[in-house]
């Protein structure tokens, strides 16, 4: 109990002064009380008939109940049950209050009905992969997941790829160690309260017609994505690779594109892949290498030596990279 006494003050006579009522919030089964209990104590001293009042405040103690809800198995419960999220499965939906409050930046459900209708929909619209990256406690009663969804639009003849990524903050109800709030952050965009403009573009974007080369390219997963590049993690693969001037110059270029197009010991011509990586191995930008990725159905034993001393082969063992698409249309 937090208290502090206000010096005694000669006041003219008034009704008792009673408990003030607070209004009680109730948000994820905490009850917060915005307003002060006053304790009004009339006080009556003797001093040529006239009373003198004394109030006194007093500061209730407002801090949460204590919860017995096991927040680490609820991490690890999230570990296995998201990944489900799009699958035949589902999510476990007795983890949820009934009342659970879904906020993206375009989409807002209060109901764990029309969270899982959200869900359906979007299994039906775009087929969407999910990828889980961590979840870890963030708060007393919240827990956040990092992710990224890949939807493809199935109704579109060009059925345009949609990527999203970004986190999700969830509420834990202390009552009952329920999920009972879920919103999402994404990347992409800086304005992401319901209903975002910027969100609604996004997504616009994503669905006009825009195609890079039908080309081979390795595996990678997409971590980030925000309005102008991704963040890739690439598994290893086999590149030609020389020195450049600079991370956004062409010189060097030639030299390995020579390569797959003949200009080796057998003059075999190399089928074209994506991408071309710059890579600084300094922080002055000065010691620049340009690599272009070679078929994974090659492996360096089999591929001709280059003609050129500059120009190597080398094997990469893979790792991140951010990456920059650009319309070929």
């Amino acid at each position: 109990m937090v208290g502090s006494r206000l010096s005694p003050q000669i006041l003219r006579p008034t009704a008792a002064i009673g408990v003030v009522p607070c209004r009680q919030v109730s948000i994820c089964g905490l009850s917060l009380y915005p307003l002060m209990t006053f304790t009004a104590r009339k006080l009556a001293v003797s001093a040529d008939r006239k009373l003198k009042w004394a109030c006194r405040l007093s500061l209730v103690d407002q801090s949460p109940p204590k919860s017995s809800v096991d927040m680490e198995g609820l991490v690890g419960f999230l570990y296995d049950d998201l990944p489900h999220l799009f699958d035949e499965q589902g999510i476990d939906r007795t983890a949820y209050d009934e009342r659970v409050l879904f906020r993206d930046p375009i989409t807002k459900h209060d109901t764990i009905s029309g969270y899982l209708f959200n869900i359906a929909l979007l299994k039906v619209l775009f087929r969407p992969q999910f990828q889980l990256h961590w979840v870890k406690q963030t708060g007393p009663y919240e827990i956040t997941t990092r992710w990224t969804m890949i939807m493809k639009f199935i109704l579109l003849p060009w059925k345009p790829e949609l990527v999203f990524t970004g986190t999700s903050v969830m509420g834990v109800n202390p009552k009952n160690g329920k999920f009972c709030s879920h919103v999402d952050y994404w990347d992409s965009i800086e304005k992401n309260d319901y209903f975002s403009p910027e969100g609604l573009v996004d997504v616009i974007k994503q669905l006009r017609i825009y195609k890079t080369p039908d080309l081979e390219t390795p595996k990678y997963r997409i971590l980030k994505r925000t309005a102008n590049y991704e963040v890739r993690k690439y598994s290893g693969f086999t590149v030609v690779e020389t020195n450049g001037d600079k991370l956004s110059g062409s010189t060097g270029f030639n030299d390995v594109a020579g390569y797959i197009f003949g200009k080796n010991s057998t003059m075999e011509k190399i089928p074209m892949t994506m991408p071309v990586f710059t890579q600084a191995s300094n922080a002055e930008l000065s010691d620049v290498s340009i690599q272009i990725v070679l078929p994974s159905n090659k492996d360096i034993s089999s591929l001709p030596n280059p003609s050129q001393e500059k120009v190597i082969l080398r094997e990469v063992e893979g790792g991140i990279a951010a990456a920059l698409k650009f319309n070929v249309l």
